[in-house]
């Protein structure tokens, strides 16, 4: 009896190995797109847009243009830190083709063939334009470049396994590209594509299930931060529906809110890249952001009374 189900066991085995490995697997694009002379203008505009400071900028300096890396990003999942995308052609992307770059904001895959772990927001980026992207390449290439290798990620297992990220792509990344709404405004349109593809803002101020995934239904309801600390404000109009379309503008550029307070924690280092963003995009953005329905959000803790 054991002589005929071993083998048969062995075989369901190798059939879950097989199909793990191959729904697993890095999916990369291939850029076919015809060469261009780069935008750097939008490039630099894009650099803003993505935050890519924030996470990238060598801690504790003031040059939001070092993109040496290591600012440690916290979660429940471990620590994860923010590599070097500067173009050092050791420690950094200096050595990158156009097609990697691509590859990598909007798949999440590395020029290696290896998945990025999603605190990298690929799910967002993949909805930005490729045009937008490859200017953006071109620009980071004017940046200074800045050595050392950042260290590796310190995640428990099986959270470290990078082949399992391919699992959750599946799970959780929507790769359809964006498209424009034609009965909005060509204002409404841009700050929709700027608020959902590189503006990425539905990562942190969405809240997310046990895997990472966020939870669709409260898409910008706010949660708790990721890291641990602290709470992600609902952005739809539940939570700011008070905010004028000029105080959302106004809060963008200058992290001032209409009722006195003004933007703290980690949005502050986000404030200082929109504030660098056109007038027009950060209006944009302000129309977007105002016509969100009200979404209820995850019921925030209650604040501690302060004793006597």
């Amino acid at each position: 009896m054991l002589r005929r189900i071993i083998p048969a066991i062995l075989v369901v085995l190798a059939a879950a190995v097989g199909l793990y490995w191959w729904l697993s697997a890095p999916v990369a694009a291939v850029l076919a797109a015809p060469a261009r002379a780069p935008d750097l203008v939008n490039g630099r505009e894009m650099f803003n847009a993505g935050g890519c400071a924030s996470c990238h900028a060598v801690p504790n300096q003031p040059d939001r243009h070092r993109l040496g890396g290591g600012l440690p990003i916290r979660s429940p999942f471990g620590t994860f830190y923010a590599p070097n995308i500067s173009p050092d052609p050791a420690d950094g992307i200096g050595r990158w083709s156009e097609a990697d770059f691509v590859n990598a904001v909007m798949k999440g895959v590395s020029p290696d063939g290896a998945h990025y772990f999603p605190a990298f927001p690929y799910t967002s980026y993949v909805h930005a334009d490729v045009d937008d992207l490859r200017d953006l390449f071109a620009w980071l290439k004017t940046l200074p470049a800045v050595p050392g290798r950042v260290r590796d990620h310190d995640l428990p297992f099986p959270f470290n396994i990078r082949r399992n990220v391919g699992i959750w792509k599946l799970l959780f990344m929507d790769d359809r590209p964006a498209a424009a709404d034609p009965a909005r405004s060509p204002q409404w349109n841009r700050g929709a594509y700027l608020v959902n593809g590189p503006g990425h803002c539905a990562e942190c101020h969405s809240p997310r299930n046990l895997l990472g995934g966020l939870i669709s239904a409260q898409r910008f309801a706010g949660g708790p931060n990721p890291d641990g600390e602290g709470w992600v404000p609902n952005i739809t109009q539940k939570g700011i529906g008070d905010w004028s379309e000029k105080d959302i503008a106004e809060f963008l550029e200058t992290g001032d809110m209409p009722e006195g307070d003004s933007a703290s924690g980690a949005m502050r280092p986000v404030i200082k890249n929109l504030a660098q963003l056109t007038a027009e995009d950060r209006a944009a953005m302000a129309a977007y952001l105002k016509s969100l329905p009200p979404v209820e959000g995850p019921p925030p803790p209650k604040r501690k009374q302060g004793g006597g």
